[in-house]
């Protein structure tokens, strides 16, 4: 369940009591007041991939629960934005590098967090232009040996920078 912060009906200002489904509680809310139901979803999150041979590029987060520890740089898909601009967006903002957003590598859930759950697209991308400098939520950005890299803040990535190792033929595990 997560925490209590929904409290009050956007709608009507009634308080909000937890929704009961099948006997089961539910993240959800109702309204006392007008029956609204408030839903509690994860948000979507974007990832871009910038990788030049078995080197990807990391960024080191620099406040929150997660300070100290590195990413693939990433964020949140704003509301009316199309997940590709935002992919580009959140590099140019963490990375100040402009990018080409390719396939999707890998879509995973992240429920690391129990109160910031969100789905997670990892997008392949190519540099094509800007200067490499950290911003946004990052105060470091800097490449790393896919093998080597340094103490990851979210899960997810580690289980993308495996799924690299093992597209490029690096042996598992060497990490």
């Amino acid at each position: 369940m997560p925490p209590d912060d929904l409290l009050y009906c956007p709608a009507c200002g009634h308080r909000l009591e937890p929704l009961i489904a099948g006997g089961t509680p539910t993240p959800h809310r109702r309204c006392g007041g007008c029956a609204r139901v408030t839903y509690r979803n994860p948000a979507v999150g974007v990832a871009v991939i910038l990788q030049e041979n078995a080197r990807i590029l990391l960024g080191r987060r620099k406040r929150g629960a997660y300070a100290g520890l590195w990413c693939i740089p990433c964020g949140y898909v704003e509301w009316d934005e199309d997940i590709r601009d935002a992919a580009k967006r959140e590099v140019l903002e963490e990375a100040g590098l402009v990018v080409e957003v390719g396939d999707v590598f890998a879509v995973h859930s992240n429920s690391h967090d129990r109160s910031r759950q969100t789905v997670g697209i990892w997008f392949h991308g190519r540099i094509v232009g800007g200067e490499l400098n950290p911003g946004d939520d990052l105060d470091r950005v800097e490449w790393f040996s896919l093998d080597l890299p340094p103490k990851l803040a979210f899960p997810t990535d580690d289980l993308v920078l495996s799924s690299l190792q093992t597209k490029i033929g690096m042996p598992r595990g060497s990490r």
